[in-house]
């Protein structure tokens, strides 16, 4: 990545993997009003009867869940309102109990959910079972798993026993790390340090779907008592899908003031320079007459850093610093915006279709989400940085000596500095060297000749020699530029045009 070769004096490592991950799980066949009919019918339950046969069952999911609590000696918690933290409630069970692995505890808590219920017909004077929506009971599990560390089990407790699962790729990276006694440090759910990189790497990389759905359905079995009986009538349990799919890339800087002094400069240029068309570049999408979506740019103020997001339709490209970490994520709320190659058939070629949410195709939820993670990065890479050179622009404020000789200093919002510094970063400068008559030719175009035009050159480029932003090329009257003096002079020249374009919108 270009990021790395510009900055790998500041830069300790990279690492790219899942982040959050929401994942559902469906019944597919209450889905349908034939299925729904048929699972009735296996189960002779008339329409009339569905009331309190629903009942019946959830209230022997109820007894299952209160079960679990009591064998494992964990709370069972009952919140009041949906709108109480049900993951600060674990998190305090958790600091409190210091739970190592297993259950931490339960949460219940009643929240609006789709549900299956009985429904008149008034045309045909008929009972039915309809998708509807109602309010009931839901059950959170929170976990310290071996595998996955830190998460939650959703249980709805009413037709259709719709799952919910959340997950951390950082969690699971973590317990894999430990388990290879690998030393790494922490901020929240990134990591500002891992001694093997490469092995984090190799580990992320090997998360997949089937070992997603091995414990998917572990869980599923535990939570919800009733699953063998749907499984037995449609030969089939849960659908797992994604809802939603982070997928972030952590530049992993030497410390907080080496992220400082270039992030707000990534800043600035992804808001001013990032366009819509952009925006699906780095997505991996074209800009087509077709497409009727949003494409939307934000920027926000956090306590401890700085967010910027680019959202296009339901899918998000977000870049934000978290302690020494630069991190770039990309979040998938819509896979059908991005192709999947499918295999063909009986010898059929294969083709490209909009992706499922299947999570069959995590694979390619994280093909799609590196691949753009690593364009922003690379576009972010080149902007004019100002805060990585302000300490050396200070410098060259003040007079220096060289020898027996004073030499002035510079003023970098002068005008008259700013007009120097373009001569010498002139195009042509960079590949032949700059010379007194090249200078002179950009300053000086009408006085090109004069003898003192020619003295004044000279002690200009002199000044430049002693500030170390020029050096003589051996065996020539020519010079290059040097590395601290492109820092400098671009840093100076992006800095004053910035300050102008402020002092307009001022104005």
């Amino acid at each position: 990545m270009k990021i790395i070769d510009k900055f790998q004096e500041k830069i300790k490592g990279v690492l790219s993997g899942f982040d959050r991950m929401i994942i559902k799980g469906h019944i597919r066949n209450f889905f349908s009003d034939s299925g729904k009919m048929y699972f009735m019918s296996q189960e002779k339950v008339l329409l009339k009867e569905y009331g309190d046969y629903a009942e019946k069952v959830t209230r022997s999911i109820k007894d299952h869940v209160e079960k679990i609590a009591e064998t494992t000696g964990r709370p069972l918690i009952y919140l009041n309102s949906s709108k109480m933290s049900k993951e600060g409630t674990a998190l305090e069970v958790l600091k409190k109990d210091s739970v190592e692995e297993g259950l931490i505890c339960i949460v219940s808590t009643v929240e609006m959910c789709n549900s299956i219920d009985i429904k008149k017909n008034k045309e045909e004077h008929k009972l039915e079972l309809k998708n509807g929506k109602r309010k009931y009971l839901y059950y959170y599990f929170y976990y310290q798993d071996k595998e996955f560390g830190f998460m939650h089990v959703k249980l709805q407790t009413w037709f259709p026993f719709e799952m919910q699962v959340y997950v951390n790729g950082r969690e699971y990276i973590s317990k894999q790390l430990d388990k290879v006694d690998i030393k790494y440090t922490r901020y929240d759910n990134c990591f500002l340090e891992i001694s093997d990189i490469e092995a984090a790497q190799k580990i992320s990389d090997d998360f997949s779907g089937k070992k997603l759905d091995g414990m998917l359905n572990h869980f599923a079995k535990y939570v919800n008592s009733f699953i063998q009986r749907i499984e037995e009538v449609f030969g089939c349990g849960y659908f797992w899908c994604m809802d939603q799919c982070e997928y972030a890339t952590d530049i992993m800087f030497k410390n907080r003031e080496a992220l400082e002094s270039v992030y707000i400069d990534f800043v600035n240029h992804a808001i001013v320079s990032f366009k819509y068309d952009d925006v699906m570049t780095f997505m991996g999408r074209k800009m087509h007459h077709a497409f009727s979506g949003e494409v939307v740019s934000d920027i926000k103020k956090r306590p401890y850093g700085i967010r910027i997001k680019h959202r296009m339709k339901k899918n998000s490209i977000k870049m934000y610093d978290k302690f020494s970490v630069l991190r770039v994520e990309t979040t998938i709320n819509q896979p059908k915006e991005f192709k999947i190659y499918k295999k063909g058939e009986d010898e059929k070629p294969g083709k490209w279709v909009p992706t499922g949410k299947s999570i069959a195709n995590l694979y390619r939820y994280a093909e799609v989400s590196k691949a753009a993670n690593q364009r922003y990065l690379d576009a972010v890479a080149l902007a004019d940085l100002k805060g990585d050179c302000v300490d050396e622009i200070e410098k060259i404020c003040a007079s220096i000596k060289s020898g027996d000789q004073k030499f002035s200093s510079f003023n970098p919002l002068c005008e008259e500095t700013s007009t120097l510094f373009r001569a010498v970063l002139e195009g042509g400068n960079h590949i032949n060297g700059l010379t007194n008559a090249s200078i002179r030719k950009y300053l000086f175009s009408d006085a090109f000749d004069d003898i003192k035009i020619r003295n004044k050159t000279t002690r200009l480029i002199a000044r430049l020699r002693a500030h170390k932003l020029i050096s003589k090329i051996p065996h020539s009257h020519r010079y290059k530029i040097t590395a601290k003096g492109v820092r400098i002079m671009t840093g100076s020249l992006a800095i004053k045009n910035f300050k102008m374009i402020d002092a307009m919108k001022a104005a």
